[in-house]
């Protein structure tokens, strides 16, 4: 069966060589998919944007069809080309049995479209909350809103990330969803906790909703602690990227790192005692399940369905001086930690091994098949 990933910027995960261009969950998770579905004797292809790459270019077994550059066309003609027609077009030269996207955006109603004219499967996964939530979603204009609702209504299957996406699309939109947890890289080590040499870490794309103005808060509230702080510069965010990385400048105990390519940012999981979170609204962040294969506890305003609390992985705080209690203390209490950790460790173990998490994708790329049998 082939399955093709539309996700116009999952080249800098696939390949390291264009690992300096910023990189999101949804791109980690698609291409952790496309790996585990090869493995199982899937054929699988990508549609992504133009890079620089050849058409049809390969990598871990992964065929990629580009689409167009991120600054081609004109304002509003663009719309349609390049934009709708590159994307057909790429769709078509993948020519698979079914097509798989994730985050919310006009693109879903596109590759919707295409699936049903050309008798496709199609299967979406929502990858924020708001994504469930049509006076929250995160897209600007109105004509993508509808052509994402338009999307999301025709897909196969959709697949959310937690109970409560599950709950909101229901209640929203009416429509019902698959819980699909997410898949995680192996780390390539697991260090001791006296090897580790970092003591908090924050890792986000710097756009609004993650707050980062936070995490300098927390470093000015544990000038006995030590916080790295990874993160590059959105699109519409040059400002507040500007504004982060001045006042960090001014602590002499936060280390600003800006944008660490996704290949080397697995280096500094690993030597890091605490990973904090700040933002007040997410889907399910890709960082968390980075942090707890390693055993790092996460310390969090953002608790997804309560996992953190209800589990044991670390700490949901309702304010900044909370968050800075729970932090020092975690650090300070090597015992604590290490039972904080090793319950990470097991969560991980428990429900994220490839053989529990793909079998909901799975079943979802089944019944795409199914549904356009009939």
């Amino acid at each position: 069966m082939k399955v093709c990933f539309v996700g116009l910027e999952n080249i800098p995960v696939l390949a390291p060589e264009y690992n300096h261009h910023g990189i999101g969950g949804e791109q980690v998770q698609q291409t952790l998919l496309a790996k585990a579905l090869i493995a199982r004797g899937y054929q699988v292809s990508m549609v992504v944007r133009d890079y620089g790459q050849p058409d049809a270019a390969s990598w871990h077994s992964v065929t990629t069809y580009k689409t167009y550059r991120a600054d081609a066309g004109l304002p509003v003609l663009r719309f349609v080309y390049p934009r709708w027609t590159a994307t057909w077009a790429a769709l078509m030269r993948a020519d698979a049995d079914v097509y798989y996207t994730s985050c919310a955006g006009m693109l879903v109603g596109l590759v919707a479209m295409f699936c049903r004219r050309h008798g496709r499967g199609f299967v979406h996964r929502l990858a924020h909350d708001t994504d469930a939530d049509p006076e929250k979603v995160l897209i600007r204009y109105t004509r993508d809103k509808k052509l994402y609702e338009y999307g999301l209504r025709r897909a196969d299957t959709v697949l959310s990330q937690h109970a409560g996406q599950q709950c909101a699309l229901l209640e929203n939109y009416g429509l019902a969803s698959v819980v699909a947890d997410m898949l995680v890289d192996p780390p390539d080590r697991q260090l001791d906790r006296d090897q580790r040499d970092l003591e908090i870490l924050w890792v986000s794309n710097l756009c609004d909703f993650k707050r980062p103005e936070f995490a300098i808060e927390l470093a000015r509230r544990m000038p006995s602690r030590h916080i790295h702080m990874v993160g590059g510069p959105q699109p519409g965010f040059s400002d507040l990227y500007s504004r982060i990385e001045c006042a960090a400048k001014r602590l002499p105990n936060l280390t600003f790192c800006g944008r660490v390519p996704y290949h080397d940012v697995g280096d500094l999981y690993d030597r890091t005692k605490i990973f904090v979170n700040t933002s007040h609204t997410e889907g399910f962040p890709n960082s968390f399940l980075q942090s707890w294969r390693r055993g790092v506890p996460v310390i969090s305003f953002f608790d997804p369905d309560g996992l953190i609390k209800r589990e044991g992985l670390g700490a949901s705080p309702q304010s900044i001086d909370e968050m800075a209690c729970v932090a020092d203390h975690l650090i300070a209490d090597e015992a604590e930690w290490g039972k904080v950790s090793e319950r990470c460790r097991s969560y991980m173990d428990r429900m994220h091994g490839d053989h529990v998490v793909l079998k909901p994708y799975l079943a979802a790329i089944e019944e795409a098949v199914r549904q356009r049998k009939k």
